[in-house]
């Protein structure tokens, strides 16, 4: 089975790597409500998504519900391994899963043939996880924020996920700054293709952020493809096949 990525909407994915199949982030069913109550931020997807199913891992990069999101999460079968932040794994031991690993980042989980190291990812406050993810088949990296770790070195990874723009809030500066890291990104990983994610999939949020929060130049900042690179906006539900090109 070729490599493949298939987007949720939101921070969610499917990832389709060799003989696995990985479910990131996932918010499925069900709204999105932030503490302390809807009043401060809800998310409503425009309709729900398909459970997946015969899953091999569970990777969760915080604990925050739009990326442990506990309707979902409850959904899922709870002898499916999990690996995550150590506050993604606070969440899923409370909803009763059974096999969990987490990270901080720097450290590597491998499960067969497939390598995922934690990465230093957003601090919302603590710092939570990105990650890298190798397979014979080739490499993909994903953090959610927009967020790069100064201690990975340079590389070529073949895919990088990541939000394309830069987002925040007035007074308290940008919690998604896409865009800003884009070239540093690029320049870093050499990759063939940029999966954009986090801002997509037409979710619908209410409540007292929702009318605060800044796109700043998020039309003018997106990137423009250059030389072989290719960017892409996912289409929620459609599979975006991966490069297997070993380089």
């Amino acid at each position: 089975m070729s490599d493949q990525a298939t987007y949720y909407g939101a921070n969610g994915w499917l990832l389709e790597l060799g003989d696995r199949r990985i479910v990131v982030d996932p918010w499925l069913t069900g709204p999105l409500v932030f503490p302390p109550g809807a009043w401060l931020l809800k998310g409503e997807l425009p309709q729900d998504q398909p459970v997946p199913e015969e899953l091999d891992l569970i990777l969760l990069t915080q604990g925050l519900p739009d990326h442990s999101h506990p309707e979902t999460l409850r959904m899922l079968d709870k002898t499916v391994p999990v690996l995550g932040s150590p506050a993604a794994g606070k969440v899923v031991q409370r909803l009763g899963f059974e096999r969990i690993n987490t990270l901080r980042p720097g450290e590597t989980h491998c499960i067969g043939d497939l390598s995922v190291r934690a990465t230093a990812g957003a601090a919302v406050p603590m710092v939570e996880n990105g990650y890298l993810l190798d397979w014979p088949g080739g490499s993909l990296y994903l953090e959610p924020h927009g967020v790069l770790d100064p201690e990975l070195l340079s590389r070529r990874v073949d895919t990088v996920i990541t939000p394309v723009v830069d987002l925040g809030l007035p007074l308290v500066g940008s919690f998604i700054t896409g865009a800003t890291v884009m070239p540093e990104l690029i320049k870093r990983f050499q990759p063939k293709t940029v999966l954009a994610s986090t801002t997509g999939g037409d979710v619908r949020f209410s409540g007292l952020i929702s009318r605060l929060l800044d796109g700043g130049d998020a039309a003018q900042s997106a990137p423009q493809p250059a030389n072989d690179l290719a960017f892409v906006t996912p289409r929620v539900g459609k599979p975006i096949p991966l490069s297997s090109e070993q380089r």
